[in-house]
C-alpha cells in the first residue's frame, strides 16, 4: 500500500484552491457557494477560503485546537457548517459533525464517545439579527436541538463554543461560552502555533454506523479517504467547473457532505446551499431554476416528493442534466417515473459510511442501459461478491456478500479491534453486510438486501428490496417497507408483513389490505406476498431518509398490537 502522504493534493486544504480557468461570463468557475433566499450571497473560491482560514486561525490561536483533537458539531445546512468543517479539517483536527435534531440522550452517547476538545453550536442570537431572522425564530427544531446539546455538554463539563458568520462582511466569530473556561494557550508561545498544513493520512472526519443491529460504531476517514471519493465521484459524473449541485441532503451525513458539497467544490463548480434543517419542497424548483442547477442527490424518499410535485413555472430547467440517488434502494418505479418526468437519467449509487460514501453507481451517459435494481459498476472502487463462509471469490452470478476495497475506505473502526476482525476479508477487503450478484455480462452489481434483514420463510430467504419494489408498483401504494416478523405457529420461522402510504388515488377501502395483497401478488411468487399490510400515514426513517427495517417493524408490530387487531407474531 502506498503511503498516502506523496499524495499532497488529497487534503480539505486543496478544495479551497481549485483547478479551474474562469470563462468570460465569470459564472459558474469561480464562484464556490450560493446562498439563496433570503440571503442571496454567493461566495468565489477566494472568498470562502478567507472566511475558512480565519475560522482556522480562531481555532488554532484562541481556542488552541491541536493536531487530531477532536471538534464536535452540530449545525442545520449552513454556511456556518461548511466553514467549521473545513476549517477544522484544515488546523488538522478532527471534525465529528452531529445531527442537531438529536435529543439529550443521542447528543451524551455521541460526545462520551468521540470525546471532543468542545462543542460548536450555531449563535442563534446573533443569527436571527440578520437576513435569517424569520427562519431561526420561527423554526422550534433548531431552538430545541441547540437546548439539548447543552444539556448533553454540561454532564461533561464539555466546552461550548457559539458561532456565528456575519453575512455582511464574511467575518467568522467564536464565543466561548461565558461559564466555562476554555484551555487556552499562553500568551508566551500563542502567537508561534500552527499546526501548519493537514497530512492526506490525517484523520478529518469521525462519524458513526446507523447502528441498525448493534451498538453504532466510530467509522474514522481520512483526507486522503475523502478527496479519493471526491475524485470518484467526479470521475463517475463527468463534473466540471460549469456544474452546479443543489444540496438537500444533509451536511452531516456522507452522503449530503460529499456527493452533494466536497465532490462539486474537488473540481471547482458551485454548490447552492439553502439554509435548512431538511428538505423544503417549496422552495425546490424556485432554487434549482433561478441558480441553473445541473444535478442534485437525495435519498428516494425526497426523489417521490419530487414526482408529487407540480411542474416548475418554465418547464424544468434547461441546466438539469442528471439526477443521483443513494443511501436507500430506489423502486424502479420510482426511478422510470421520475426520468420520465425529468427527461435526465437517474443514476443510482450506493455507498456506505465506511467507504467515504460512494462505491458503485450507474452512470449518465446517453445510452447508458437502465437495469432496474442495478447500481452499476465501481469506479475506483474495486467490487467482490464472496463467500459470507470463507470470504471465497464467487465471481460473476452467484450470490453472495458484496465486498469492496480502494483508497476510499476506512483503516478499521475506532477502538473496536473486534469489529475490525469481522468486517475485513483476507486482502482488505471490506464486508458490507450487503448481498448481491454481479451481472454476468457487464459485471454491473445488484442488491439482493442487507444479509442481517433478509426474511428467512422455511428456508426461503426473501429479499425485502424485492417485496417493497413490487409493492409500490400496485395502484394507490406511494411507499412501501417490508420486514420479517417470527411466525408463532414454527412452521416457517419468519413470515413477510409490509407497512405502505397511499398515495391518495385510489379512495381505501375497508378490505383495502385484501386488495392490495391481491394485486402484489401478480408480481411475486405466493411465499413472498405479505401476510399483513399495514397501511399508515408515514413509514419511519432517520433524519437522512433511510429506512432502519428492524426499527420500522417494531413500531408496526408495536402499532398493531396497541390497535387491538389480532397479531400473527410476536417479538
Amino acid at each position: 500500500m502506498p503511503n498516502v502522504d506523496n499524495f499532497p493534493n488529497t487534503t480539505l486544504a486543496t478544495l479551497l484552491d481549485p483547478p479551474f480557468t474562469a470563462n468570460e461570463s465569470g459564472h459558474t468557475e469561480n464562484i464556490a457557494l450560493i446562498l439563496p433566499k433570503p440571503l442571496e450571497i454567493t461566495l468565489s473560491y477566494p472568498n470562502l477560503k478567507k472566511i475558512v482560514y480565519d475560522f482556522r486561525t480562531q481555532l488554532v490561536r484562541d481556542l488552541g485546537v491541536r493536531t487530531g483533537n477532536v471538534v464536535s458539531m452540530a449545525f442545520p445546512n449552513s454556511l456556518e457548517f461548511v466553514v467549521a468543517f473545513l476549517g477544522i479539517g484544515t488546523a488538522r483536527a478532527i471534525a465529528a459533525p452531529f445531527n442537531p435534531g438529536y435529543t439529550t440522550s443521542e447528543f451524551e452517547f455521541y460526545l462520551e464517545d468521540t470525546k471532543p476538545v468542545f462543542l460548536i453550536l450555531p449563535d442563534l442570537e446573533a443569527l436571527s439579527k440578520n437576513k435569517l431572522g424569520k427562519i431561526i425564530t420561527g423554526d422550534k427544531g433548531i431552538h430545541a436541538g441547540v437546548q439539548a446539546a447543552c444539556e448533553a455538554a454540561k454532564k461533561f463539563n464539555l466546552p461550548i463554543v457559539w458561532m456565528h458568520i456575519d453575512s455582511r462582511t464574511g467575518h467568522p466569530y467564536l464565543r466561548p461560552e461565558s461559564t466555562i473556561e476554555m484551555k487556552r494557550p499562553s500568551s508566551s508561545v500563542q502567537a508561534s502555533i500552527d499546526n501548519g498544513l493537514p497530512l492526506p493520512s490525517d484523520t478529518a472526519l469521525v462519524l458513526h454506523t446507523s447502528g441498525t443491529t448493534s451498538r453504532p460504531k466510530s467509522v474514522p476517514l481520512t483526507h486522503h479517504n475523502l478527496l479519493t471519493t471526491t475524485h470518484n465521484i467526479v470521475q463517475t459524473y463527468s463534473l466540471t467547473p460549469s456544474d452546479v449541485s443543489y444540496l438537500v441532503m444533509p451536511l452531516f451525513h456522507v452522503h449530503g457532505l460529499l456527493a452533494g458539497l466536497l465532490a462539486p467544490l474537488r473540481t471547482g463548480a458551485s454548490v447552492v446551499l439553502p439554509f435548512q434543517r431538511q428538505f423544503s419542497a417549496s422552495r425546490f424548483w424556485d432554487d434549482m431554476s433561478t441558480w441553473s442547477c445541473t444535478y442534485y442527490t437525495a435519498v428516494p424518499t425526497i426523489h417521490a416528493i419530487v414526482l408529487g410535485l407540480d411542474m416548475p413555472t418554465g418547464g424544468i430547467p434547461k441546466s438539469l442534466r442528471f439526477v443521483r440517488s443513494c443511501s436507500s434502494s430506489l423502486p424502479p418505479v420510482i426511478l422510470e417515473r421520475l426520468e420520465k418526468k425529468l427527461s435526465v437519467p437517474i443514476c443510482e449509487a450506493y455507498a456506505m459510511t465506511e467507504a467515504a460514501h460512494q462505491m458503485t453507481s450507474t452512470l449518465p451517459t446517453p445510452g447508458y442501459p437502465r437495469v432496474p435494481g442495478s447500481v452499476g459498476s465501481g469506479v475506483g472502487v474495486q467490487v467482490s461478491i464472496r463467500s459470507e463462509e470463507n470470504g471465497q471469490d464467487l465471481g460473476r452470478g452467484k450470490i453472495g456478500e458484496v465486498c469492496v476495497r480502494g483508497e476510499n475506505v476506512t483503516k478499521g473502526y475506532w477502538n473496536n479491534e473486534e469489529a475490525n476482525k469481522k468486517s475485513f476479508w483476507e486482502g482488505r477487503w471490506f464486508r458490507t453486510g450487503d448481498q448481491g450478484i454481479l451481472n454476468l455480462s457487464d459485471g454491473t452489481l445488484r442488491l439482493t438486501g442487507r444479509l442481517k434483514e433478509l426474511i428467512n420463510r422455511g428456508g426461503e430467504k426473501i429479499s425485502p428490496i424485492e417485496v417493497d419494489s413490487a409493492l409500490v408498483r400496485v395502484p394507490g401504494v406511494k411507499e412501501a417497507v417490508s420486514f420479517g416478523v417470527e411466525d408463532p405457529s414454527g412452521k416457517y420461522g419468519e413470515v413477510v408483513w409490509a407497512g405502505i402510504v397511499l398515495d391518495g388515488s385510489i379512495k381505501p377501502s375497508p378490505d383495502e389490505e385484501s386488495r392490495i395483497k391481491k394485486d402484489v401478488a401478480k408480481f411475486l411468487a405466493k411465499f413472498k406476498v405479505p401476510e399483513r399490510v399495514i397501511i399508515t400515514p408515514a413509514i419511519p426513517k432517520t433524519a437522512t431518509g433511510k429506512v432502519q427495517r428492524r426499527q420500522v417493524r417494531d413500531a408496526f408490530v408495536k402499532q398493531v398490537k396497541e390497535s387491538g387487531t389480532k397479531v400473527k407474531a410476536k417479538l
